[in-house]
């Protein structure tokens, strides 16, 4: 018993604990509203149900996290990530919609190919800002955020382009060995950035360019070329997050596509435990908060929840995750309840101070 006491305060104290928790709760409050929200079932040799749906969703979300979270741990943060998403969709659809055979396997994937390199021209040009220039993160890729959306509308000339092609559909809504696609790609991409960033250096040079970006280039590494190459990754990430949300709709939007996605993803590397003052990052812990922020997000809607009130009821839950996985807060609730309540009435501050 004493041992587990011991080991109460470590576990509770982990980075993951309170979001697995709510994350837990948000699982349970659904299969009360809706019991057969954990059913998982087998047709034509593809997983169906509801946990199968939020692990779909969740993927352009878990992708979109990644490239954030090695941004952030460099001490900066990428704004344009949702316009890089609309962006690279609309480039696809545009190119597909002009083909002859939408079908065409070929056809495809050339269009992937053009979008995903332009995805890593806005990348170069995020990083080039930040890194070479030396413009403050924040407002550099503010500028991409306005004028890639802009772009994005150009490109569409203002319209929503629609797409009948079933190789790109299945980006989306299609499947591979019973699991939806976008998930094998999803946990794909996370392998790759998992193992080159902790199975090499570059993950500790990452987190020494945001611990100490001087400090690292005294010390022999090329922060302005670790940072460039971060917002590279994060624009790739996004741009195969743009295939899938168009794919998933069969269409783009370039005004819609990717809205508000950059917020969605800087909630989950916060809730995951990676400090937006740069440092350190938890790949981990950022997929536990895209999960999260997706359950949270289809549960709003399952719920029949008003749109209105959606967003509000979505941004208490959030401020709650954070403000219980914050440690100087939970302290702080401890200080307070071990302190102790000192009299209220005169009759008792007068009785505490006759000696005994």
């Amino acid at each position: 018993m004493s041992t587990l006491r011991s080991r109460l305060p470590a576990v509770t104290g982990h980075r993951l604990f309170w979001p697995l928790v709510v994350l837990v709760l948000l699982i349970a409050a659904n299969t009360v509203y809706r019991p057969s929200f954990l059913s998982v079932e087998l047709k034509n040799g593809h997983l169906y149900g509801s946990l199968v749906d939020i692990l779909r969703l969740s993927a352009p979300l878990i992708l979109v996290a990644l490239g954030m979270s090695l941004v952030i741990a460099t001490g900066g943060i990428d704004l344009s990530v949702g316009s890089v998403v609309a962006v690279s969709g609309a480039v696809a659809c545009l190119y597909i919609s002009k083909q002859p055979d939408q079908n065409s396997l070929g056809g495809v994937v050339t269009a992937l190919a053009l979008a995903f390199g332009v995805a890593l021209l806005l990348g170069v040009w995020n990083g080039t800002l930040v890194a070479v220039i030396g413009i403050q993160p924040i407002i550099a890729t503010l500028i991409l955020m306005v004028a890639g959306r802009g772009l994005a509308q150009l490109v569409t000339q203002g319209q929503i382009i629609t797409v009948n092609s079933d190789p790109y559909r299945t980006i989306g809504v299609g499947h591979l060995v019973g699991l939806p696609f976008a998930i094998i790609v999803a946990l794909a991409v996370t392998l790759l950035v998992a193992v080159l960033t902790r199975r090499t250096a570059l993950g500790m040079i990452i987190e020494a360019v945001g611990g100490n970006a001087e400090a690292s280039r005294l010390a022999g590494v090329r922060a302005r070329r670790i940072t460039l190459l971060v917002y590279v990754v994060s624009a790739a990430c996004a741009g195969i997050a743009g295939f899938m949300m168009t794919a998933n709709v069969s269409s783009a939007d370039g005004n819609a596509a990717g809205l508000w996605v950059e917020l969605d993803a800087i909630l989950a590397v916060v809730i995951g435990g990676t400090s937006l003052a740069g440092g350190r990052f938890y790949l981990g812990g950022t997929i536990v908060g895209a999960l999260l922020i997706q359950t949270l997000t289809t549960s709003v809607y399952a719920m029949s929840i008003d749109p209105q009130t959606a967003l509000l009821f979505k941004a208490v839950v959030v401020i709650v995750v954070c403000l219980i996985q914050a440690p100087a807060f939970r302290a702080r609730l401890r200080r307070r309840a071990a302190t102790p309540t000192p009299p209220t009435t005169p009759a008792e501050q007068q009785k505490e101070q006759v000696p005994a």
